[in-house]
Order: C-alpha cells, then sequence, then structure tokens
C-alpha cells in the first residue's frame, strides 16, 4: 500500500508566491453551478441504497413470493425468515463500510465507489435468479458489501469535494436519494404485488441494477477527491482537480489558499499522529482522551454513536416492517398503499433540511428532530395501546406516524450524514466515515433481526406497543444531540477541525475562525500550481 508523504515532501512540491494565506475568508473559491451539479449527482447513490432498503418490505408481503419461499398455501413468512432476508443484507453492509475505508484510502474514492456498484449488480444477479430462500439471502449478502462501499464512501467524497457554504445542504441531498428510492421501491412494489409470476418479485428486484449502472457510469466522469491527492502527496493532481470542482483558473488564488489549507492541516495533522503501518492507521481513529473535544477517540465515537442513534429513532421499522405491521393492525384495507404515502410523505419533507440545514445548523436540527419524533412516537404507543380496534383512533395514529416521519426526513435523516462526513481529519477521514457507516449497518441489523421477533403476533405480539420503544430511544437521541453534538455549519473541513479542538459542543455555535492552517504551519508564502511533468519524470 502507497504511504503518505512526509510534511517535508509536502513542502517540496510547493512554490512560492507573493500573497499571505491568513485570511479565513480567501479558503474557498465562491460556490458555482458546475458545483453544485458534481454534487448534486454523486448524492445519486443515495437512490440504490434506499430503493434496496425499501423494496424488501413489499416484496415479503407478496402472495407468490411467500409461496416460492414456503410452498404452495402459504400466507405468511414465518419471522426468523422476514428477520434473516432483511438484516442479512446489513450484516453485508457493515463489513462492506470497513473493507470500503481501506480502499478509499489505497486506490482512491471514485475507484472504491465504482467497484461497490460492481459488487452491488452481483448481488442483484443472484436475487433476481433465485426460487430459494438461500440464493436470495446470499444475493443479499453480495449486494450488502457493495452497499457497504458506497454508503460510506459516498459520504466521504462529497463532504470532501462540496464547497462549505453548501455542503450541509448537498450533503442532505444524498438523504433525500435515500428517500427517493425508497418511494421508487414502494411505487414498483405497488405496480407488481398482484402479478401471479415471478415478475412479482423479480422485477422489483432486478430494477436496482439500472440505479447501480447509472452510479457507476457517472461517478467515473467525475474528478476525485483533491484531498485523496493531497494525501497521498500528490499536490499536482490534487491542484488540477480543485481548479476544476471549484471551476476556477489553474492559478487562481482561490485554488491555491484552499489547497495551501488543505495540505497545511494534514501536515499538522500528520506531525500530530505519525502515519504508521496499516494497523497504527487504524488505531488513530482510537487515540486520545474521551474528554478531549478534538481528540480522534472522541470524533470516532461522535461519528459511530451518531450513526446508532439514527437506527434508534425507529424509522426502519416503518420501512423495512411497514406493509406487514399495517396487515397486522386489521383494520387498514391497503396496506400497501398505506406503505406508499409513509414513503412519500418521506421524500416530500427531506428538500426542507436542504434550507434548515444551512439556516439552522446541524445541532438545532438533531436536538428538536428528536423532539418531535419522541412526542410522535409516545402519541401512537398511547393510541394504539388504549384503543387498537377504533377505526378512528387508527386514523389518528396513522397521522401521527406520518408526523414522525416528517420529524424524522427534516433532521435525524440528513443531518447525521452531514456530520459524520464533516467531524474527521484528514489522515484518519475515510477509515473514520467507514466506521461510523458501519455503525450505521450493525444497528440497522440488530434492529432488523429483532423486530418480527417483538411484534409478530406469535412472537412478542408487542404491535403498536413497539412504539414505547422507539420513543424511549429516540429521548436518548434528544439528550445525546444536547449534550454531544457539535455545530459544524458554515465551516471548512479544516475550520471544523480547529472548532473541536477549540470549544465544546454547547458552545460550537458561537465559535468562529480566527486564523488558517497554513498561516499556523509557516505556509504564509507557499502554494501549489501544477507540478505534473516534474511529478511524471520523477516516476
Amino acid at each position: 500500500m502507497e504511504q503518505d508523504h512526509s510534511a517535508s515532501d509536502v513542502e517540496k512540491e510547493a512554490v512560492t508566491v507573493a500573497r499571505p494565506q491568513g485570511d479565513v475568508s480567501r479558503v474557498e473559491a465562491p460556490v458555482t453551478l458546475k458545483a453544485y451539479m458534481m454534487c448534486v449527482f454523486a448524492a445519486f447513490g443515495g437512490i440504490f441504497f434506499g430503493y434496496d432498503s425499501g423494496y424488501i418490505s413489499g416484496v415479503m408481503g407478496m402472495k407468490y413470493f411467500i409461496e416460492t419461499i414456503n410452498g404452495p398455501g402459504a400466507t405468511a413468512l414465518a419471522s426468523q425468515e422476514k428477520s434473516l432476508i432483511t438484516s442479512i443484507l446489513s450484516a453485508g453492509t457493515f463489513f462492506g463500510a470497513l473493507m470500503g475505508g481501506d480502499l478509499a484510502d489505497w486506490v482512491g474514492r471514485r475507484p472504491t465507489i465504482i467497484f461497490g456498484c460492481a459488487v452491488f449488480m452481483i448481488g442483484v444477479i443472484l436475487q433476481t435468479a433465485s426460487q430459494s430462500l438461500g440464493l436470495i439471502v446470499a444475493g443479499r449478502v453480495v449486494a450488502g458489501f457493495g452497499v457497504g462501499f458506497v454508503s460510506a464512501i459516498i459520504i466521504l467524497y462529497m463532504s470532501e469535494i462540496a464547497p462549505r457554504k453548501v455542503r450541509g445542504a448537498l450533503v442532505s441531498g444524498y438523504q433525500f436519494c435515500i428517500c427517493l428510492g425508497l418511494l421508487v421501491a414502494s411505487c414498483v412494489d405497488y405496480g407488481t404485488q398482484n402479478r401471479t409470476d415471478s415478475g412479482s418479485y423479480r422485477i422489483p428486484i432486478g430494477l436496482q441494477m439500472a440505479w447501480a449502472l447509472i452510479l457507476g457510469t457517472g461517478i467515473f466522469l467525475l474528478p476525485e477527491s483533491p484531498r485523496f491527492f493531497v494525501k497521498k502527496g500528490k499536490l499536482d493532481q490534487a491542484a488540477v482537480v480543485l481548479s476544476r470542482l471549484r471551476d476556477q483558473p489553474l492559478d487562481s488564488d482561490y485554488v491555491r489558499d484552499e489547497l495551501a489549507e488543505i495540505i497545511a492541516n494534514h501536515e499538522f495533522e500528520m506531525a500530530v499522529v505519525p502515519h504508521g503501518n496499516y494497523f497504527q492507521q487504524w488505531a488513530n481513529c482510537f487515540r486520545g482522551s474521551i474528554w478531549q473535544g478534538g481528540s480522534y477517540l472522541r470524533r470516532t465515537i461522535l461519528g459511530t454513536s451518531m450513526q446508532m442513534m439514527q437506527q434508534w429513532t425507529g424509522i426502519n421499522f416503518i420501512f423495512y416492517f411497514g406493509t406487514t405491521f399495517f396487515q397486522q393492525l386489521g383494520t387498514i384495507t391497503d396496506p400497501f398503499l398505506m406503505s406508499l404515502v409513509t414513503t412519500l410523505v418521506n421524500v416530500c419533507s427531506t428538500p426542507i433540511s436542504f434550507y434548515t440545514m444551512e439556516k439552522l445548523g446541524r445541532r438545532t436540527l438533531l436536538i428538536w428532530g428528536a423532539l418531535g419524533m419522541l412526542i410522535c412516537e409516545f402519541i401512537v404507543a398511547i393510541v394504539g395501546t388504549c384503543k387498537p380496534d377504533d377505526t378512528v383512533a387508527i386514523k389518528a395514529m396513522l397521522a401521527f406516524i406520518c408526523i414522525y416521519i416528517f420529524c424524522f426526513a427534516t433532521t435525524w435523516g440528513p443531518a447525521s450524514w452531514v456530520v459524520i462526513g464533516e467531524v474527521f481529519p484528514l489522515p484518519i477521514r475515510a477509515k473514520g466515515v467507514a466506521l461510523s457507516t458501519a455503525s450505521n449497518w450493525l444497528w440497522n441489523c440488530i434492529i432488523a433481526v429483532i423486530t418480527p421477533y417483538m411484534v409478530d403476533k406469535d412472537k412478542g405480539n408487542l404491535g403498536p406497543k413497539v412504539f414505547y420503544i422507539w420513543g424511549g430511544l429516540c429521548t436518548c437521541c434528544f439528550f445525546y444531540a444536547y449534550m454531544l453534538v457539535p455545530e459544524t455549519k458554515g465551516l471548512t473541513l479544516e475550520q471544523v477541525d480547529q472548532m473541536l479542538s477549540e470549544s465544546t459542543p454547547r458552545t460550537s455555535a458561537k465559535w468562529k475562525p480566527h486564523t488558517t492552517y497554513a498561516a499556523e504551519m509557516g505556509m504564509t508564502e507557499k502554494t501549489v500550481a501544477g507540478h505534473a511533468e516534474n511529478r511524471s519524470d520523477s516516476e
């Protein structure tokens, strides 16, 4: 594996310019339409993540699929079968996300995403060809590895290429695409549910290949992250892709300033924590004290716990088991349509976060979002417990489920992804985001495994009472957001590093950047132009 270059190696490729680097307002170029469009397309990765998570709920309720798995006359999948089919994807994504962190540091962000798309397509082919439980489970494991690669690295890639002023909004677009994928999956399930042949489940499954093809082809045409090239010491290539991303000339002061700041921040982090061998690189994620806000350990805990808390909100209970849950209520005439409605609420609500993410900030959204969700969930639990057979009460319960989804879609859905893409320094960013995403999938898997046993009539038979559990966990999310989540809006990734070291979560919103790493590292007369020819000769 190619090792990172030291600070002295980096400085050898710098050329002198006459302008100082201490102006915190000049570390990034103005936002352009080109920058928007690149990030918007990268967010497309959320579609097949969302679609893959969403189609399975409807497929497990289809009569033809049930009979394919359990034989003619079967009316429902057993709890253990639903648990296995749903959770096995998350098991694959857990390991895929961890492996993706290594690949992203080794070969780059783009190749890792493209490779993930290829692996995902192999898994989809296996699922489409399946006529038994074994092959569909095997296919979902393989597809899970692909989703793990993409879900971890697409967030990393978007966070590293997006302009700071709109980074939160653009990364929120990833969550919107997840919601869009869930909606498309519900629509396809709704359209094929009554087919009396294998097309009822093979069409929803096979359609996933289209999303992987579109994403893989599009990412191939986009530039690599400049921060990856800085990490590898390839400063000439970093300058070229940064000028492309910011739509500025290569010799633009904006490009030179931003690249100098990225280089200086990387030098600073490498001086504090040496790179070391493969195992030391992973161990670096856990260096430092838990009581120091800027320590690597504190950031790793923040990222992994943030994704754990997102799963604790209980949202995937609706999207994984919504159809079968609505069937069990017994008072809903069309559970597939109700599942489609909840998904539609999710999709229509998420774009609100494009504005609020940068206007109100990540921390504010997480605090108020958790409060809104816990209120709705306790109302659903109380109504479902007190009047389980009352049609009017059930309608009220469904209304509050939709409000709960609205609260999630505008806050915890996008904000949790935004935060994990911002809090890690460059030396451990790929591995930190990978660990955080793996945490999401680990808890996704745990919830998918235990939920059928909690709610199915032949098992725990909690029914609507399960929302007491989700409400209690959302209460934990509320206190977690208030006590531990910092405010990162409006800051470059390098400024986030400074903020975490100089403030606490509760004072972070008032922190303002006051210097640059370039100035502190003595790079006031250094920046990078292009040395492609010299680099080629040396190699």
